[in-house]
């Protein structure tokens, strides 16, 4: 039989937990039995929020409450809200829960992880949190009673201190790398008789603005090669632009490949008329040019500076 407890024990805290099907609350060392309600943000019809309740004891007969209810569409659309309320209706302690979208973004580029407190909060402190491999760290706290602030990543986040007067506690991030800053980010808001928990997964992926560049400099992809920048250069295909050249090199052009003689013509001609001097020694083609020499062009007496291939 249990031991009499003499007088109440008031609610300390209260926990809300999201899994895949469920949200779950609960507390303990409650005296005497405690009520247990459900709401949402956006709200919720009542009978959407039917939960299921179990109450226990211990050797000292005080009260562990749990209450579970079924997740209502999608995990995100919803924050849960679970009031745990003393038996004299004295106390109500209100814990609230919501798992955001997970967050999908270049690295290099500044990101806010929202945080916004479900009503207006007058005393209460923020806590950030970071955890990458299953082991949490604290990044941030803030307390608006003191103004007395802690940040583990100065000059990597921050938040904005006109914005937490209004609840708004998001977390901007001013250069996430992938590696670094990938993981999950929980913000706390921490108040009287009161807690609410936004959770974010945020995946930074590999910026790929700086790839494929072409006649530039740019950071070189690859893990390896990180920060490292070197000139790039393509080859463009002459299609578009780069065919629209002076008129006097496309004719000079044109020129020289109607004297070509095709391969149905007779066998016996085999060279274009020479317009130089025949002791100009023959010069060693060029790679890629199939044999063909570099020359100059003369037309109308403008002579062409960009190179053509001649054949010799």
């Amino acid at each position: 039989m249990p031991a009499l407890v003499r007088r109440n024990s008031l609610i300390q805290s209260v926990i809300v937990e999201i899994t895949d099907e469920t949200v779950t609350c609960s507390s303990q060392n409650i005296y005497p039995i405690p009520q247990v309600s459900w709401a949402t943000d956006p709200p919720s019809a009542q009978e959407a929020l039917e939960n299921s309740t179990t109450k226990t004891t211990d050797h000292k007969g005080l009260f562990t409450v749990e209450s579970m209810l079924r997740i209502l569409g999608n995990v995100s659309n919803y924050t849960y809200f679970c009031s745990v309320i003393s038996a004299d209706k004295t106390q109500i302690w209100t814990a609230s829960r919501k798992n955001q979208e997970d967050i999908t973004q270049e690295e290099g580029y500044a990101l806010s992880i929202p945080c916004i407190a479900p009503h207006n909060l007058q005393n209460f402190s923020l806590t950030w949190t970071f955890d990458s491999a299953n082991d949490p760290i604290v990044i941030l706290r803030y307390d608006n009673r003191t103004r007395h602030s802690f940040n583990l990543w100065e000059g990597e986040a921050e938040l904005d201190q006109d914005l937490l007067l209004l609840g708004d506690g998001s977390l901007v991030l001013f250069k996430p790398e992938r590696e670094e800053h990938s993981g999950t980010y929980t913000c706390t808001f921490s108040g009287l008789q009161s807690r609410h928990i936004i959770q974010t997964r945020v995946n930074i992926t590999v910026s790929r603005t700086d790839s494929h560049r072409c006649n530039g400099t740019g950071p070189v992809e690859g893990e390896h090669h990180k920060g490292l920048n070197t000139a790039a250069s393509c080859i463009i295909r002459h299609d578009g632009a780069d065919r629209n050249r002076e008129p006097a090199q496309s004719d000079a052009q044109d020129e020289l490949l109607r004297s070509v003689p095709n391969a149905d013509e007779d066998s016996s001609v085999t060279s274009l008329p020479d317009t130089k001097e025949e002791e100009d020694e023959e010069e060693t083609p060029l790679d890629g040019s199939d044999g063909l020499q570099p020359c100059n062009l003369e037309r109308d007496g403008f002579e062409n500076t960009e190179p053509v291939l001649c054949i010799p």
